[in-house]
Formats: C-alpha cells, sequence, structure tokens
C-alpha cells in the first residue's frame, strides 16, 4: 500500500512555513512513530512502514523558488489523489494561509505573503490566486525525482551557500555535506592562480622530484571533496590507486613538519572557500 509523501518546510530559524506543526512534534519519536504506524495499517489495512527511509532536507533560496515550493507542498495532496480541492485536505497548513484565526499564529505565513505582495490587505486573496495556479514543472521535476538537490535556488545562492556553510557543515557520515563542496575545477584553477602555474604542470610526474602544485590538487581534491581514490586518479591521470594514496599520505605527512608548505595549502583552501561565497 503506497501512500503520498508529505512535506515540511521551515525556515531558518525553525520556524514552521509548511505542514502540520503538532504532527511533525509527535511523529520525531521512534516510538510514535510505530504507534501512529500500527494504528494507521489498521484503520487502512495496510502493513509495513508508513514512512520510508530518512527524512531529506533542502534548502532553499527565499525567492521564486521557496514560492514554488509552498505551492507545490499545498497541492500534492490534490495531485496525489487525496483531495478534490487543496482547501479539502484536513491535514494540511494551507488552511491556516486562508485563515485570520489565531490557533494559526504557530505558522510562519506573513513571511510568504510578503514575497507575494507588500499590501497586507491583499494578502490571503493573492496567496490563494497564486495556489489556484498549476505547479511549476521545474520544482515538480525536482521533488519528485528519486535523488533530491541539498540546495535549491539560483546559481549565485547555491555558490553562497558553499562558500558560507562548507567548513562548518562537512562531515562524512553525511552524504548531502558533499554538495557543499568546491567543484574540482574551483580547486585546480586556485593551485594553479596560487602557483602561478598553467594547469599542464598538474598532470606531469617525474620519479623523484616533487610536484608540491600536482601534490598540493590531489591532497585537497581529498580532503575538500572527499573524492574517492579513483576519481583523483581519473582526475590526473593516475592509473593506480595506490599512488594516489602514496601522494596524499606524503603530503599530510609533509604538511606535519614544513611549516612553509602548511601556509601554502591554508592560503589555497581559504582562497577555494572565499571564492565560492563571492559570487
Amino acid at each position: 500500500m503506497e501512500f503520498a509523501r508529505f512535506g515540511l518546510l521551515f525556515d531558518a530559524e525553525s520556524l514552521p512555513l509548511t505542514g502540520t506543526n503538532a504532527g511533525w512534534k509527535y511523529l520525531k519519536s521512534d516510538e510514535a512513530r510505530g504507534v501512529y504506524t500500527q494504528r494507521f495499517n489498521r484503520r487502512h489495512d495496510g502493513d509495513g512502514p508508513l514512512f520510508r527511509g530518512r527524512y531529506k532536507a533542502i534548502v532553499v533560496s527565499a525567492d521564486s523558488y521557496l514560492l514554488q515550493l509552498v505551492r507545490y507542498i499545498h497541492r500534492n495532496p490534490v495531485k496525489a489523489g487525496l483531495a478534490a480541492k487543496t482547501e479539502d485536505y484536513l491535514y494540511s497548513s494551507h488552511k491556516g494561509y486562508l485563515s485570520v484565526a489565531k490557533k494559526w499564529d504557530w505558522l510562519h505565513k506573513e513571511f510568504i505573503y510578503s514575497l507575494l505582495t507588500d499590501k497586507k490587505s491583499t494578502w490571503i486573496k493573492t496567496y490563494r490566486q497564486f495556489v489556484a495556479v498549476d505547479d511549476d514543472k521545474e520544482i515538480a521535476a525536482i521533488i519528485e525525482a528519486k535523488k533530491w538537490p541539498s540546495i535549491l535556488g539560483p546559481q549565485h545562492f547555491i555558490d553562497w551557500v558553499k562558500g558560507h556553510y562548507f567548513v562548518l557543515k562537512h562531515h562524512e557520515e553525511v552524504p548531502q555535506s558533499r554538495a557543499l563542496a568546491p567543484e574540482p575545477e574551483s580547486i585546480i584553477t586556485a593551485v594553479c592562480r596560487f602557483y602561478g602555474i598553467d594547469r599542464e604542470v598538474l598532470y606531469k610526474s617525474k620519479r623523484g622530484v616533487f610536484n608540491e602544485p600536482r601534490s598540493s590538487a590531489v591532497f585537497l581534491m581529498r580532503k575538500l571533496r572527499r573524492d574517492s581514490l579513483k576519481t583523483i586518479g581519473e582526475q590526473f591521470g593516475i592509473e593506480r590507486y595506490s599512488t594516489v594514496s602514496s601522494i596524499i599520505e606524503r603530503f599530510k605527512i609533509l604538511c606535519g613538519h614544513d611549516l612553509g608548505l602548511n601556509k601554502h595549502l591554508e592560503k589555497i583552501s581559504d582562497g577555494i572557500i572565499k571564492s565560492q561565497g563571492q559570487t
């Protein structure tokens, strides 16, 4: 038995924009989810887990992308065949956007209204008209895909998030954090700029000769992007994984003993991260 997915939208300060606040608090508990699932299956003659997989989160730009996402979430019950009209679905915050009742004060809807119009007197009317229009095809395609992006918005917003939050959020056990990592081209460009060389130098290797720019680039691919040894090898034309591993380990040891080399690496890394937030 399959059911439509549900959406919850929060701003950066954890103020709810859409969804069901009480339901979210209830379903945060594993025990509560288990009880809820059992009752739901008995009532609807279903079986198995009701909520499959981990909850997914997307950082969304506070512009037209956010508005499109709000509309998608509120129209989804109709699209899934759970209601004839958006206002008919019981478990949606859409009704809160159409109401001035105090029971909806927990919903941070003023911000969404303000993105649609500056006139408070027409907030609800403008919102109703906006939701009545069909979903944006781009947003629908993204949300309905199996793999979601970690960041949704114009390119300058994506670059800004990467530049400001990659260092703070990167964690090898959080796959989504890799989306914040700099692109390989950004690392190569930064290394070439720092050493004042052409990129061809990064692909040259001579036995017994230490190529600092090449080793720096290889090391940063691993450190900043967590790329696999295979991926790094393909990037720099290195056939053996063991060779890539040796370059990384030797460079790490050298940085621990050579203060100058370590400072070079820090300057290149800082330049890469800052460049992401400047676009």
